[in-house]
């Protein structure tokens, strides 16, 4: 009785363990998956966080409005203001500037522009934003070319004082624009380093054109100026706008209300007419036209409201033709003033009803649009660093503004569809996020990077994928016990070989032999599974006693010579067919023959190099889940009278069918995520191009080489989360996806 009651409570000491155990399994088990959840879910949401702040709008606030400095009684021309949003200048038509505080109105000091005597202010030019030049136009047909000037020190209690000032790169003494001494109608000037151009248009209606470059002498310090003066010819109707890109290289003269005339000015002493071009559709009339900055586009307003962009756009025949790029969503009322950025493609626009808008011109956003005081908006200005507004209204007032403006340039058509970039003859799919040089304009396509991971992935599964699954299939099914303990470890040891030097092999070893054996890489892919079909059948012909000598299962270790055999028979044979067909070289007649771009580092070297790397893993996967199939079917079928295919078929193939589908898609996971051989074997080009025989780049190789020069709060550091966080939707769509699509054979093939 005694040992009963012990057994017994042994038995449930026992009993409780387990459910102890189980009961802690159950909780250590369910943490662990919420973990995971959550974990995933954190990534997700730290992703969308960086790259959320890109689509936030616009935001304009903390308006200050007072009185115009000066007073009404002189018309304003020009607004300007220092980089740090601190200290605003007025330019009037009676050649006195004002400084002023923007953040309260308060003066800050005038200065009144020397004229020689006689002489009388007619016109007002301003030139690039970000170099502070301007000019006055005489009624003697001279020119005062000024620049503003803001001085940073710091008092006795170390505090920043700026002090504005106007200067005279020129000299005190004006520039003669006209000889005749006709007053100056219309001006335009460009100015920077030691040249300066001035165009104008006289009361008598020429058109003049002078080039001044300044020359030091080393020795004495001595300025020289060299003097380069021309007429411009052919210009019909009256003069409206006058415009001198920022190189000084070409003219724009806007006239007859409708149309643009360029000119060529490289040579200022023989300006040619280049093309007339209306830029005014019928019914309108042009009513505003500006250089936005860096000087390759022009942006025109109509009375009508209409906003477009133009630029200089190269044909076939090597010509450039001014192009209407894009239009803006119009202003209600007829435009007034356009005010570039200093440093970026975007331009204020305000029109005769007092409303204003903040656009920018690549990603074709208005970005922001608001009425501003009351009247017509008379001048405007977006101060250097973009970060603030300066509106004068008709009803005499000032309006400052803070603005939040940091990526104007991202937008769903700039990140997703083509893009008409300055000095491209069309629109394009471009990524190209840093340039030598201060006109450079971020490309932030991601349309090439995402075609470039699905290219990669593609190409990888297009190889791995037959291999593996036909491998995993006969390792699992057909071979020998024996064979298959030495072959699947061997195979899943790949796995653990870092992809760095897969990459490195691939762009150093592989790549260069493609290139010098591409006749004979291509004919691998016939030549390979040819001669293993004849090797097949030729063994079948072989008589009984020799091939029963082989035991069954092992028939695998004979093919491998047989698959090096077909690969040097088929780079045997490529030389002399390259040399027959291709005259020798075909990367070069694909190229100069057939119009088809062949780089060295290319897709298929890629699809070769990823596929032996997504192989493991796939094999690996598959053949678990064949070899996992009950053996009770299988015999059970074979014992039916079905031969080993039937049964392989029928049965082994449906029953592991979630278990092969799986390992395709944690393949193709794999391939899509792929960081280093993609970035050692493809060239590492952003270029949109389905062809095997060009390289590309994907989104996580973007990242990889990218993240480290970005910097940190930038719209190309805050795109690189973008790029992450597609990723990371693709993965977990294909993925949610593929599970359901598993499920569903499971559910299909579970009654086998």
């Amino acid at each position: 009785m005694n040992d009963t009651n012990s057994n017994l409570r042994t038995i449930a000491g026992a009993m409780r363990r387990r459910l102890l155990i189980d009961s802690l399994f159950k909780y250590v088990m369910t943490f662990g998956g919420i973990s995971v959840i959550v974990a995933i879910s954190l990534i997700f949401f730290y992703l969308a966080s960086v790259a959320y702040p890109l689509v936030k709008p616009v935001e304009v606030s903390g308006w200050q409005s007072y009185g115009v400095p000066g007073g009404v009684g002189e018309r304003t021309v020009y607004l300007s203001s220092e980089e740090q949003r601190e200290i605003g200048a007025r330019f009037t038509d009676q050649g006195v500037v004002h400084f002023f505080n923007l953040r309260d109105g308060a003066p800050r000091g005038e200065v009144k522009i020397k004229l020689p005597e006689g002489a009388s202010i007619t016109i007002f030019a301003a030139g690039d934003a970000h170099e502070y030049i301007a000019a006055y136009g005489l009624s003697d047909g001279r020119v005062i070319v000024v620049k503003q000037h803001f001085g940073v020190s710091f008092d006795a209690n170390n505090k920043r004082v700026i002090q504005p000032e106007i200067v005279y790169p020129l000299g005190e003494e004006p520039v003669v624009m006209d000889e005749a001494h006709a007053a100056i109608q219309k001006l335009a000037i460009q100015s920077k380093d030691d040249a300066t151009t001035l165009a104008a248009l006289t009361g008598d209606g020429r058109l003049l054109l002078v080039g001044l470059t300044a020359t030091r002498n080393l020795v004495t310090g001595a300025v020289a100026i060299e003097r380069s003066a021309g007429k411009l010819d052919g210009v019909d109707g009256e003069i409206n706008n006058l415009i001198i890109e920022v190189k000084q290289r070409d003219l724009y003269i806007g006239h007859g209300s409708k149309f643009i005339a360029h000119f060529d000015i490289t040579d200022k002493s023989q300006p040619r007419l280049m093309q007339k071009q209306q830029v005014a559709a019928e019914g309108e009339t042009l009513s505003a036209l500006n250089i936005l900055s860096g000087g390759f586009s022009l942006i025109v307003g109509t009375d009508k409201g209409n906003l477009s962009q133009w630029f200089q756009v190269r044909d076939a025949q090597n010509n450039y033709t001014l192009t209407r790029i894009r239009d803006f969503k119009p202003m209600p009322g007829k435009i007034t003033t356009l005010a570039p950025e200093y440093f970026r493609k975007g331009f204020v626009a305000g029109d005769n009803q007092g409303t204003v808008g903040l656009y920018y011109a690549t990603s074709q956003k208005l970005l922001w649009r608001d009425p501003v005081g009351k009247g017509g908006i008379v001048a405007a200005e977006t101060t250097p660093r973009a970060n603030g507004l300066v509106i004068q209204s008709a009803d005499g007032k000032l309006y400052a503004a803070q603005v939040h403006n940091e990526f104007p340039e991202v937008s769903f058509s700039a990140l997703w569809q083509k893009v008409w970039y300055e000095s491209y003859e069309k629109p394009e799919f471009i990524w190209q996020s840093a340039a030598a040089t201060n006109d450079f304009e971020p490309k932030f396509s991601l349309a090439p990077l995402t075609l470039g991971t699905l290219k990669a992935a593609f190409y990888a599964m297009l190889i791995a994928t037959p291999l593996a699954l036909l491998a995993a299939i006969y390792a699992a099914y057909f071979m020998a016990p024996q064979m298959r303990r030495v072959a699947k470890p061997s195979i899943e040891i790949m796995e653990a070989l870092p992809t760095v030097i897969l990459g490195f092999l691939a762009g150093l070893w592989l790549a260069p032999l493609v290139e010098n054996n591409l006749a004979g890489t291509l004919l691998s892919f016939v030549f390979v599974p040819a001669t293993v079909m004849l090797a097949a059948l030729f063994w079948h012909t072989l008589p009984e006693n020799l091939s029963a000598r082989m035991p069954p299962g092992w028939e695998a270790a004979l093919l491998i010579p047989v698959v090096m055999l077909g690969i040097w028979l088929a780079f045997q044979l490529g030389h002399p067919i390259e040399a027959h067909f291709f005259g020798g070289d075909m990367p070069h007649w694909l190229t100069t023959e057939m119009g088809i771009t062949f780089e060295q580092r290319n897709s298929l070297v890629v699809g070769i190099a990823m596929g032996f790397a997504v192989t493991p893993i796939t094999f690996s996967i598959a053949e678990d889940a064949i070899f996992s199939v009950p053996k009770h079917l299988t015999t059970g079928s074979l014992a039916l009278g079905a031969t080993p295919w039937q049964t392989l078929k029928n049965v082994v193939l449906p029953t592991a069918s979630p278990g092969i589908f799986s390992a395709v898609m944690i393949g193709m996971g794999r391939a899509v995520g792929e960081t280093m051989i993609v970035l050692m074997a493809t060239g590492n080009t952003a270029v949109m191009d389905l062809s095997i025989f060009t390289g590309f780049r994907s989104l996580a190789a973007n990242v990889g080489v990218e993240m480290p020069e970005a910097a940190v709060g930038t719209t190309h550091f805050r795109l690189l989360f973008v790029s992450a966080l597609v990723l990371f939707v693709f993965t977990f769509v294909v993925n949610t996806v593929a599970e359901l699509v598993r499920q569903r054979l499971r559910e299909k093939y579970s009654s086998i």
